[in-house]
């Protein structure tokens, strides 16, 4: 389970430090990918396998298609180096727009990386309080 943040930056040659912490949940070799509402995806490599079985098995249809589509193709293996940095191929640092200072995050079973900027920017339009009503009422979300 992946939890807490840190701040990093990216160097020009689109490498980021992922903390010790995070480095050990996810193992050697792991995948990053793009991620939803902006961010990138850093899931363990059978975390990705199994995400990626779901979406074989949504119907045929133009939407499962896309969203297949969609993270597959934006999707890499990678492996840290000796200082614990990860190279971020250019098209996923386009799509989440990172520029210097980036932020990983735990989020369960993943990690997501973000643009500071961008994440500082996310502000719900409901409240948590609102949030965790919804999806307790709708999903049996316990807290």
């Amino acid at each position: 389970m992946f939890m807490g943040e840190f701040n990093h930056t990216i160097d020009p040659k689109n490498r980021v430090i992922v903390p010790a912490k995070f480095r050990e949940g996810l193992g050697e070799k792991f995948v990053v990918s793009a991620g939803l509402d902006g961010c990138l995806y850093l899931m363990k490599n059978e975390d990705w396998e199994s995400f990626a079985e779901s979406l074989n098995e949504l119907p045929i249809n133009k939407e499962s298609r896309q969203l297949v589509r969609f993270f597959m193709r934006n999707a890499q293996e990678c492996e840290p180096d000796k200082q614990g940095r990860i190279i971020i191929p250019q098209g996923l640092v386009d799509l989440a727009k990172l520029e210097k200072d980036v932020v990983l995050t735990g989020a369960g079973k993943k990690v997501e990386i973000w643009s500071k900027e961008r994440l500082d920017g996310e502000t719900p339009e409901e409240s948590m309080e609102d949030i965790v009503e919804k999806l307790s009422t709708e999903y049996g979300l316990k807290f």
